[in-house]
């Protein structure tokens, strides 16, 4: 079966959980904090994949970096994966967890590229013209900084993409040119 189908289905089940225990953000914040620290710590993240290592020791190694860390229904949800003999696929779960609590809250997450550190009006005029195009009621902006673009955005939104950069332009211009 497919890592993204695995790793969703043991994410719906966990939202469920925590909806039912009524520790839904409780519980996203965990899974962001375990996301965080695998993207920073490639050397755990090579340890949960590796299938040499056996699940008791993947399972220390989990209990040792989370448990005063995370709430303890996470981390029960954490040793019943390692039993499972599915650590490899814990980024994917958080992952999907994220993805469905976003769904779920109707956050919309977004990233947009500029030459220049965005003001708080065009950020407001971002999260505004997402609103607009995916009709959610929050959006989480992510900033990043791009000297190569010369100037304007690219906003990304899901699998579409705003390119209003001027080495976009440039380029069409290039483009017509040659043509």
């Amino acid at each position: 079966m497919a890592v993204a189908t695995v790793a969703a289905r043991y994410a719906k089940s966990l939202l469920n959980l925590a909806q039912e225990q009524g520790m839904t953000e409780t519980m996203y914040k965990d899974m962001q904090f375990f996301k965080n620290t695998v993207e920073q710590s490639r050397a755990l993240m090579l340890m949960l994949k590796n299938p040499i290592i056996r699940a008791e020791k993947k399972s220390a190694v989990l209990t040792a970096a989370f448990t005063n860390r995370v709430d303890p229904v996470t981390m029960a949800f954490f040793q019943i994966i390692a039993r499972k003999n599915r650590e490899g696929i814990m980024d994917a779960i958080a992952d999907q967890f994220i993805s469905q609590y976003n769904k779920l809250k109707s956050i919309e997450r977004a990233t947009v590229i500029t030459t220049v550190p965005l003001t708080a009006t065009q950020r407001e005029k971002f999260e505004a013209m997402v609103m607009k195009t995916t009709g959610c009621k929050l959006v989480e902006l992510e900033e990043k900084l791009d000297s190569n673009l010369i100037g304007g955005y690219v906003l990304r939104l899901g699998d579409r993409q705003v390119d209003d950069s001027i080495r976009s332009q440039l380029n069409d211009l290039r483009l017509k040119f040659l043509n």
